[in-house]
């Protein structure tokens, strides 16, 4: 029973579970970038290219054997989401600088507190 009750303790952990809901927030993230780059920029900005290369779909591109039209779709699918997350992290960046600006006002000291702390610092003295 020690392997099971140490396994909860470190699943129910803070982290873990934020993990557990970033990776499932990634998934469909991923999804969504997939539809966008399949349903709708590849239809309408890259319909000239595939024209060109008289082929309907980009998963069709080859050169040969090789299929660098799946490849383009992977690079413009991970430049996408690398934007969006650095767009993220920038947004969370300014929140934290915003929160580092406030800083907390120094404690305003009665005048026994203020003679009791001129009195510890001359003992340090």
């Amino acid at each position: 029973m020690g392997f099971v009750k140490e396994f909860r303790e470190f699943a129910l952990k803070g982290n873990v579970i934020d993990l557990a809901i970033a990776v499932i927030i990634g998934a469909a993230f991923g999804a969504i970038i997939s539809s966008l780059v399949d349903d709708v920029i590849t239809p309408l900005l890259l319909t000239p290219a595939l024209k060109a290369a008289h082929a309907e779909d980009l998963d069709k591109l080859t050169w040969g054997a090789v299929k660098y039209g799946k490849f383009l779709a992977a690079v413009i699918k991970f430049l996408l989401v690398a934007l969006v997350l650095f767009l993220i992290i920038q947004g969370i960046n300014k929140m934290k600088r915003k929160k580092e600006e406030v800083a907390p006002a120094p404690p305003e000291y009665s005048l026994q507190e203020k003679l009791l702390i001129e009195i510890r610092d001359s003992l340090r003295k």
